[in-house]
């Protein structure tokens, strides 16, 4: 199983960066997906999920400002990121939930926002 996410950067407040998660060697479509952050010093944080179905669900910090999408044919997720704050600084982490045993974390990407 590999997930590759890429799309992270430097980027002032209040500007947008889209993240993409690039999985293979899985149903994809069979598996919840989700992004996950850590900000230094941080605990690993639940971003925003979207099951198989399309159900999605965010964190209330991202609420209104984050968009997670995917795409079955194309075997990916991805993470629209608006209006972001300084304090949405962290590295981002694609998951991929399969609907029995254990999921797999794919590498990070970092999400620097400028004050």
């Amino acid at each position: 199983v590999q997930l590759q996410a890429s799309g992270g950067g430097l980027v002032q407040a209040g500007g947008s960066l889209r993240l993409s998660c690039s999985a293979s060697r899985i149903m994809f479509r069979a598996y919840d997906m989700a992004w996950y952050r850590q900000a230094p010093g941080q605990e690993r944080e639940l971003v925003a999920s979207i099951s198989s179905d399309g159900g999605t669900t965010y964190a209330n910090s991202v609420k209104g400002r984050f968009t997670i999408s995917r795409d079955n044919f194309g075997d990916a997720v991805y993470l629209q990121m608006t209006s972001l704050k300084p304090e949405d600084t962290a590295v981002y982490y694609c998951n991929a939930e399969p609907p029995d045993g254990p999921g797999y974390w794919g590498e990070g990407t970092l999400v620097t926002v400028s004050s």
